[in-house]
């Protein structure tokens, strides 16, 4: 493999964003690359190696950049050539191709603030299903691999964590269940300005609107707040710290796929708006 499609694709792991490796998996009578030839599509179109240029590769950009905006993380296109075209590649006759286009790079992510009773069984459901999972906590008892042996922790004062412990990107769901609600607002209030696809906090509506009514004074802006999931999790009437995993981890879920959060949140029920008295650690 090309070393410049290999930078791409070690950025794209450690970094983000994600982007497509598209490699020549079939060839019949004559095409633009052999078998093996390898492309690198970034999420703005440019590329980084070639699979023969001309109209199969102008297809397989357009491919790999839907590719990158839908849940799909992996897809086979074929293409015919006929002989004018072929022509036009420079090659004498026609013929036909097979690229296999691969998402590689930061896959979606849970990142659970607190590894408390909830933290801890949200981050053993999420892993279950399929999520990369890292859970930060500032106490080195509850922080370690011994006691949540599922995904990454974090032990770091929370700016440290958040400067080199824990890299945010769009693909990241993050939840917090600190071990108190004077925590959960620095962690909010940390979060303003960072990339992620979710945030849900613990807590009642009326303890969130609190929460919000105090970081507004401190200067965290409205449309920050606003992306707050409150109460977090799908009304299941879950009392466990097991159950309300579940019903987090069914929001993201939702969130991630697009389902109408509005209707699978209506009815709440009075019990569930008073959601507040939930074990932490």
């Amino acid at each position: 493999m090309d070393e410049a499609i290999l930078k791409a694709v070690d950025r794209a792991l450690k970094e983000g964003p994600e982007g497509v490796l598209c490699t020549v998996v079939e060839e019949t009578g004559s095409t633009p690359r052999s078998m093996g030839a390898k492309m690198w599509v970034f999420p703005d179109g440019s590329i980084v190696g070639t699979i023969g240029g001309g109209i199969l590769e102008h297809h397989v950009i357009a491919e790999a950049l839907k590719l990158l905006e839908g849940n799909a993380r992996a897809r086979l296109y074929r293409e015919s050539f006929t002989a004018t075209e072929a022509a036009e590649e420079g090659a004498a006759c026609g013929g036909s191709a097979a690229v296999f286009l691969e998402v590689i790079g930061r896959a979606r992510e849970i990142v659970i603030f607190g590894a408390g009773h909830v933290g801890k069984a949200l981050a053993h459901a999420a892993t279950i299903t399929g999520y990369r999972v890292t859970v930060w906590d500032e106490r080195q008892e509850f922080a370690n691999p011994d006691n949540i042996p599922w995904g990454r922790t974090v032990c770091l004062p929370l700016k440290e964590a958040l400067d080199r412990g824990i890299r945010l990107s769009d693909k990241s769901y993050v939840v917090v269940v600190t071990r108190g609600h004077a925590l959960d607002s620095e962690v909010v209030r940390s979060l303003e300005g960072k990339p992620f696809a979710y945030l849900g906090v613990i807590g009642s509506k009326r303890k969130i609107a609190v929460m919000k009514e105090n970081l507004l004074k401190d200067g965290v802006s409205e449309e920050h707040l606003n992306r707050i999931y409150a109460p977090i999790g799908l009304p299941i009437k879950a009392e466990t710290p097991e159950e309300i995993a579940i019903s987090i981890l069914a929001e993201i879920m939702a969130v991630e796929k697009g389902a109408d959060i509005k209707a699978l949140r209506s009815p709440l029920t009075a019990a569930l708006e008073m959601q507040g008295s939930i074990p932490r650690a």
